[in-house]
């Protein structure tokens, strides 16, 4: 029933948004007689949104005079307001990302209601950023936006005016920068140079002076002097099947803590938003020598804590992308994804991405790109569990330079 219903949306879609559509071809082909109005559209969460970051200062750079507008999601907005490249950044509750559950025909309204005030900016050229963003590219069909270019994935591909060849495995942000290129050759401007590397176009996310600042009198307060061993453990994640075993991230911690107490002080400190707290706290239930918990931190005061870091132990999530964009090193925690398209984006050596090797029963490979199991069901896919202490361990070690820190 939910299938034929969004099959049925879709026809009225084509059907309600080709006059609009054959109009606005129309008055492109007169040509503008203002800067170009350009609308980049991304639902998704913190990383993913970090990892878009290069996109927004490349299209700034190759069309300095044009209109550059975000739409996000309202949990995102944070990540890119502070962007120096846009001139406008909106939200909308786009749904399947609101990890909340809605009415059947929620998402219908919104997507109507949604175009109506996109149709009224008048925009000349939309990139649909998310690669099966099927909801995105019908919103940019019927708000009568010219060029429209994305992914040729259905059931989108139709509501493009323009849609790539999707590749299967390439790094997030490199699919991102192929669509920024595609987009500024629809409005005549210079395409990207290639290749796409990190040195060319870095993620960005800088902390301000302030909450730098914030940042050095919570750690003082907690009693962390300036010379500590400041190891970051982030175990949260919006997948419940990216999630590390509690009792192993309490486990990794107190032997470092005894290990870095020889050459100098260690502390853990453990993040995560609000919901994640009761996860949080049991971890840091595990560890004799204690820890310091901040859940109340804003995206910008936990980057400036990630700055003071000496590393970060996480999964694949958006701390992590957060603390690669303060090039502080990292140890990431892979299962369901792929860290080949989801790692951090960086060519360094900072970083190490331990992935699970093992598919889980059911699942026909390892990374299965699939998220969304039950509760009942996340036992039979222990993904990420799998993963040793003594990998991690032997990971840690070595982005800190240690002796060997773990011994059967």
């Amino acid at each position: 029933m939910k299938r034929f219903l969004r099959l049925l949306i879709l026809l009225l879609v084509r059907l309600l948004g080709w006059p609009s559509i054959q109009r606005a071809r129309r008055r492109a082909l007169r040509g503008r007689t203002r800067p170009a109005r350009i609308l980049l559209l991304r639902p998704d969460h913190l990383g993913d949104l970090i990892l878009t970051t290069p996109v927004l200062q490349a299209m700034r750079d190759e069309a300095p005079d044009a209109e550059l507008t975000l739409m996000v999601g309202p949990w995102s907005r944070e990540i890119v307001e502070r962007h120096p490249a846009l001139n406008q950044v909106l939200t909308c509750a786009f749904p399947g990302f609101q990890r909340a559950p809605q009415g059947a025909l929620a998402p219908y309204k919104l997507l109507f209601k949604t175009a109506r005030q996109l149709r009224r900016a008048d925009f000349d050229l939309a990139i649909n950023l998310r690669p099966d963003f099927w909801w995105g590219a019908a919103l940019l069909y019927l708000a009568a936006i010219p060029q429209r270019v994305g992914y040729a994935l259905a059931p989108g591909e139709p509501f493009l005016s323009q849609a790539l060849p999707f590749p299967p495995v390439e790094h997030a942000t490199v699919s991102n920068l192929r669509l920024a290129s595609a987009g500024l050759l629809a409005l005549n401007y210079q395409p990207l140079a290639e290749p796409f590397t990190p040195e060319s176009y870095p993620v960005r996310f800088t902390p301000t002076v302030e909450e730098l600042t914030w940042a050095n009198i919570r750690l003082r307060a907690e009693g962390i002097a300036e010379d500590a061993q400041l190891i970051v453990i982030s175990p949260g994640s919006g997948g419940a099947v990216k999630l590390w075993r509690s009792a192993a991230w309490a486990k990794c911690a107190h032997i470092l803590c005894t290990t870095l107490t020889v050459s100098g002080q260690a502390r853990i400190l453990l993040t995560g938003s609000p919901a994640e707290r009761s996860l949080v706290e049991e971890v840091a239930r595990g560890i004799p020598e204690g820890a310091t918990i901040v859940t109340d931190a804003s995206i910008g005061q936990l980057a400036a804590l990630l700055a003071c870091a000496t590393c970060l132990l996480t999964v694949d999530n958006g701390p992590g992308h957060i603390a690669a964009a303060q090039q502080t090193p990292g140890v990431y925690l892979f299962g369901p994804t792929d860290p080949r398209i989801f790692g951090p984006w960086d060519s360094s050596t900072r970083h190490t991405l331990l992935s699970s090797t093992q598919p889980c029963p059911g699942c026909p490979m390892i990374p299965c790109g699939r998220l969304d199991w039950s509760p009942e069901e996340l036992d039979a896919h222990p993904c990420v569990r799998v993963i040793s202490e003594e990998l991690v361990l032997a990971a840690t070690e070595k982005l800190l330079g240690l002796g060997q820190v773990y011994k059967n």
